[in-house]
C-alpha cells in the first residue's frame, strides 16, 4: 500500500507558509474570472456560473481563513502547522478542512471569550512602545481572532457542501432542476463541483419534498468520490429515484495545482515551471478539468405488474469505441498560469499540451485564451 503520509508536507517556516497562501490567494482570485470568461465563451449558462462561482468564492474564503490560522506559523509555540499534499494536488489536506469546520462551530464561543481585534491592536502599540519589543504574542492572538471572525461570517468552502436545487422551469408535465453541490475529495484532496440537470415528474417539487429531497442528498453525497464515473453516479441515481430524470451531469475537478518551489509531481509541467524561473507569486499552474455526461434518449422499462418507468440511456464519448471506460460523454482539461510559465511552455511545446486550453492570468485582472 501507498504511504500516503509520505505525500504530506507541513509548512513550519513562517516566510514559506506566508508565500504558500499569498500564492493561493492569487489563485483561488483567478478563478472566478475564468469562470466568467468561459461564461462569456457560450460554455455556462447564467445559472451554472452563479453556483460554480459560489463554490469558487467560498473557496477563496476557506484559504483566506486558514491563512489566519496559519499566520504565525514556526514564529510561536503551539501555533501549528499547515499540511498540504505535496506529490499529487498542491492543496492542504482533507483534515485541515475538517479541523476547520470543527472549529467553526466553536468560533462564536472563541470570539465571545477573547479581546476585540481594537482591543488587540491597542495593546500592542502599548508593548511596542513601553517594552519597545515585537509582541509576537498579541500578534498571534489577533492572528487567532481573525481566524475566529472569518469563520463566524461562513460560506466557506467545507469538507462537504451539501446539495442545492435550483428551479429552471417547467418542460411539459415536468420541473427542470439545477442540482449543485461540492466535495473537498478526501482521496486526491482537491476540491470538486458537481452539477446536475433533473427533470422531476413526482408529484411535489423536489425541494418541496419532505421524503424525496433528504433521500436524493443523501444518495448525492455519498456517490462525491474521485474514483466514481459520472456514467455509475448518474445511473445510480436514475435507477434509486423513479421520478426524477438526471439529463445531464458534469463534474469539475479543481487542481491539481503545479509549483516548482512546493510541489513534487513528475512531469513536463515541474520542467516547465523550472524553465520558467518566475519571480514569487508566479511560480504556478492549476489544472481545471471538466467531465460531462448527457443522456442520449430514453427507454421505458417494466416495472411491477403493469407499470413501467423511464430510464435514461447515457451517451459516451465516441473515441472510447463505444466503451463505458472514462463513464462520461465528453473531458476536457484546462490549464491556467501566469504569463511566464506560458511563455515557458510555448516554448518547449511537450507532447500532451497542444489540445489542453490554456487560461493566462496576470495581475491587471486581463484573462487570456488559447489553445
Amino acid at each position: 500500500m501507498t504511504d500516503l503520509q509520505a505525500d504530506h508536507m507541513k509548512l513550519e517556516d513562517t516566510r514559506v507558509t506566508r508565500r504558500y497562501f499569498g500564492k493561493f490567494a492569487k489563485i483561488t482570485g483567478y478563478l472566478t474570472k475564468v469562470a466568467a470568461t468561459m461564461e462569456a465563451e457560450g460554455r455556462f449558462a447564467r445559472h451554472d456560473i452563479e453556483a460554480i462561482a459560489r463554490y469558487l468564492v467560498g473557496l477563496n474564503w476557506t484559504f483566506a481563513a486558514l491563512a489566519h490560522k496559519y499566520h504565525f506559523s514556526g514564529r510561536f509555540a503551539h501555533s501549528g502547522a499547515l499540511t498540504f499534499d505535496r506529490r499529487e494536488s498542491g492543496f492542504p489536506v482533507y483534515q485541515e478542512l475538517l479541523e476547520m469546520a470543527n472549529d467553526a462551530q466553536q468560533a462564536q464561543q472563541h470570539l465571545a471569550s477573547q479581546p476585540s481585534a481594537e482591543a488587540l491592536k491597542d495593546q500592542m502599540v502599548r508593548v511596542i512602545l513601553r517594552d519597545q519589543e515585537i509582541p509576537t504574542k498579541l500578534q498571534y492572538a489577533l492572528s487567532q481572532r481573525l481566524y475566529y471572525e472569518e469563520l463566524a461570517r461562513g460560506d466557506q468552502f467545507w469538507a462537504r457542501n451539501d446539495p442545492q436545487a435550483v428551479w429552471l422551469g417547467n418542460q411539459k408535465d415536468r420541473r427542470r432542476f439545477l442540482i449543485h453541490w461540492a466535495v473537498y475529495d478526501s482521496q486526491v484532496n482537491l476540491p470538486t463541483i458537481y452539477l446536475m440537470d433533473v427533470e422531476d415528474t413526482g408529484r411535489t417539487g423536489l425541494p418541496k419534498d419532505e421524503h424525496r429531497w433528504p433521500e436524493a442528498k443523501a444518495h448525492l453525497m455519498a456517490q462525491s468520490v474521485a474514483h466514481l464515473k459520472l456514467l455509475t453516479i448518474a445511473k445510480g441515481f436514475d435507477e434509486d429515484f423513479n421520478d426524477l430524470h438526471p439529463t445531464r451531469l458534469r463534474r469539475f475537478h479543481i487542481g491539481p495545482m503545479y509549483s516548482y518551489a512546493f510541489t513534487k509531481q513528475s512531469g513536463p509541467l515541474r520542467d516547465v515551471l523550472k524553465a520558467a524561473n518566475a519571480p514569487v507569486g508566479e511560480d504556478w499552474a492549476l489544472v481545471w478539468t471538466e467531465e460531462e455526461l448527457h443522456s442520449a434518449r430514453v427507454e421505458h422499462v417494466k416495472s411491477g405488474w403493469f407499470g413501467s418507468v423511464e430510464r435514461q440511456i447515457f451517451a459516451i464519448d465516441p473515441f472510447e469505441g463505444g466503451s463505458d471506460d472514462m463513464g462520461a460523454s465528453r473531458m476536457e482539461r484546462s490549464l491556467i498560469m501566469p504569463e511566464r510559465p506560458y511563455q515557458a511552455l510555448a516554448e518547449r511545446n511537450p507532447p500532451g499540451f497542444r489540445e489542453v486550453r490554456k487560461f493566462i492570468v496576470s495581475d491587471g485582472g486581463r484573462v487570456l485564451s488559447y489553445r
